[in-house]
């Protein structure tokens, strides 16, 4: 049994060092601008203080490894119904955080401009493809012995997703927002960590190619 490293932990890997960028962003930047408040303001307001850089930075990195996550999910998961629409739909959130990062959202009281609509659409696009590639990517894993027991999780994580989403549309004018965005942001990546961390270990239990 194989206990190195290879070509297969390289997409486990970078999942699981992608959510932990986006902690870190996040808690750095809205430990670095006063008066901002991670309960009351939303994850994108940041982006318009001085220290938005960083924010837009952990984005553009988490959805550049969000696509290289995926293409190992590709590879190493035996296809049933849904699969590629499932991972078509990932590789998109891939881009959807590439979106969020380009373009800021509108200040508040500032008119609409074309960045700011981009990016709202990116935001709630994302959240609601999210859930629907999840659970499209559920039949696969149920039919595979290798990923069977995260199976109920992902279907839990799935629905979750799905009506976390839908209630930010509620909730976007509560004072209590921001901690509602980040519990949809933390469900997300939490499941990107745990397949994360499950690819690994598969990757490290195959035993390797003999040589010629």
């Amino acid at each position: 049994m194989s206990k190195r490293l290879n070509i297969n932990s390289v997409p486990a890997l970078v999942g699981i060092v992608g959510p932990i960028v986006v902690i870190v962003g996040d808690i750095a930047a809205s430990l670095s601008t006063p008066g901002y408040s991670p309960v009351r303001d939303s994850i994108s307001s940041l982006a318009l203080t001085g220290i938005g850089w960083l924010q837009s930075i952990c984005f553009l990195a988490m959805g550049l490894l969000m696509e290289i996550f995926v293409a190992g999910l590709f590879f190493n998961i035996r296809r049933a119904r849904g699969f590629r629409a499932g991972i078509g739909l990932l590789a998109l959130c891939g881009f959807g955080l590439l979106l969020i990062a380009a373009f800021r959202m509108n200040a508040p009281g500032d008119p609409r401009t074309t960045a700011g609509i981009i990016h709202t659409i990116a935001s709630y696009g994302l959240g609601l493809l999210f859930p629907i590639a999840i659970l499209s990517l559920a039949p696969s894993l149920k039919s595979n012995l290798n990923w069977r027991n995260i199976f109920v999780y992902t279907l839990v994580a799935g629905i979750l997703a799905l009506t976390l989403i839908i209630g930010a549309f509620f909730t976007e004018q509560t004072g209590w927002f921001g901690l509602y965005e980040r519990i949809i942001v933390a469900n997300a990546i939490i499941w990107v960590e745990v397949v994360a961390v499950h690819l690994l270990r598969l990757s490290l239990r195959r035993e390797p190619k003999p040589q010629p």
